[in-house]
């Protein structure tokens, strides 16, 4: 297989997958819920004031995410308004619904363009802030699931899922989580002293990813990095739990005893399922939220119906926010020139 066949071929797994994913897990939703019932729900029972909250707060956490790229960009020496790179973030997530990750690459570019700054630098930047992103979801993860364990346990066993029960009790076994410190040490010492080529390379990214990460602990103002940081994800909370408000039967869950811990297990779910290639979550998210609302006794068709809402409230928004920052781009761009702080 020639080269340029090679790259045919990934290009159309990168777009083509994701697509695929997300309309096989739509359809099978959507083939195993009554659909009429759930737009009934829908109609009779969303209150739209709160999903127009959640979506400002929501457009809120964009501004967040992008204060908090500008503090790496002026440690690297990079004078980019926060304007401009708010633009960027709209940008991307607007560019992920149609072709997933292609986003991040379409504001490196931007940024790069707008700052006269080389591609790599502000790459790097992002990598370095996708990564605080993923520890902050590892770090919610195991808090959510220390706190909820029994309650998720008891869920499967109960729901009669023998194959998930069996997969949850086996990742609370302590020789599960052995034999994986044992393999991940095995791996380290291979990446760490073989010679091979494939041991090489794989030292000079991770070589790379580090020296993009360590700058946040030494770059001036990483104080209100972190503080943003957890701005962004306490935004992205209090988004999902306004959203619970807006159906009775999850606004009864919300205000209800634990009902915080509900939200926040939705809410690690959801966030987790961010991680399964498909065009802007479509099919993962509503799966994940359909899950966790079932664990505390909503009926799927209740579930979908919240799920469906809350995801199609977000991607309009996301679409229109797209639309603006092109069109605006467009306008002005030719007004725009590379500006680089010396």
């Amino acid at each position: 297989m020639d080269t340029r066949t090679r790259k045919i071929l990934g290009k159309a797994a990168s777009y083509g997958i994701p697509l695929i994913v997300s309309a096989g897990l739509c359809y099978v939703l959507f083939t195993s819920i009554d659909f009429g019932e759930m737009a009934a729900i829908v109609r009779s029972q969303c209150r739209p004031q709160w999903i127009a909250a959640a979506l400002a707060v929501s457009v809120f956490s964009h501004v967040l995410r992008a204060a908090r790229w500008r503090i790496q960009l002026r440690a690297l020496g990079l004078a980019t308004s926060l304007w401009e790179i708010t633009l960027s973030v709209f940008g991307m997530y607007a560019v992920n619904l149609v072709f997933p990750r292609l986003g991040e690459i379409w504001r490196t570019t931007f940024v790069a363009r707008r700052s006269g700054a080389p591609f790599a630098q502000v790459f790097g930047s992002m990598i370095a802030e996708r990564m605080c992103d993923t520890l902050t979801v590892l770090a919610l993860s195991a808090v959510t699931f220390a706190c909820a364990s029994g309650h998720m346990l008891d869920y499967l066993h109960g729901s009669g899922a023998e194959t998930a029960a069996r997969v949850a009790t086996a990742l609370s076994s302590p020789w599960l989580w052995a034999a994986a410190v044992l393999a991940a040490a095995a791996a380290w010492l291979f990446v760490a002293r073989s010679r091979s080529a494939a041991a090489e390379k794989t030292r000079g990214l991770l070589r790379g990813l580090w020296k993009g990460f360590a700058v946040i602990a030494s770059m001036p103002g990483r104080g209100l990095f972190l503080l943003l940081t957890a701005a962004i994800w306490g935004c992205y909370f209090l988004q999902l739990y306004l959203a619970f408000f807006a159906f009775p039967f999850t606004a009864s869950l919300a205000a209800g005893p634990g009902g915080t811990l509900a939200v926040l297990v939705t809410f690690v779910m959801s966030s987790i399922s961010m991680g399964v290639p498909s065009n802007g979550g479509i099919g993962p998210w509503q799966w994940a939220v359909i899950f966790a609302l079932g664990s505390y006794g909503i009926a799927a068709t209740a579930a979908g119906a919240f799920a469906n809402v809350v995801l199609g409230s977000q991607t309009l928004m996301l679409i229109a926010l797209g639309l603006f920052t092109f069109a605006t781009i467009t306008i002005t761009n030719k007004h725009n020139t590379p500006q680089h702080k010396k």
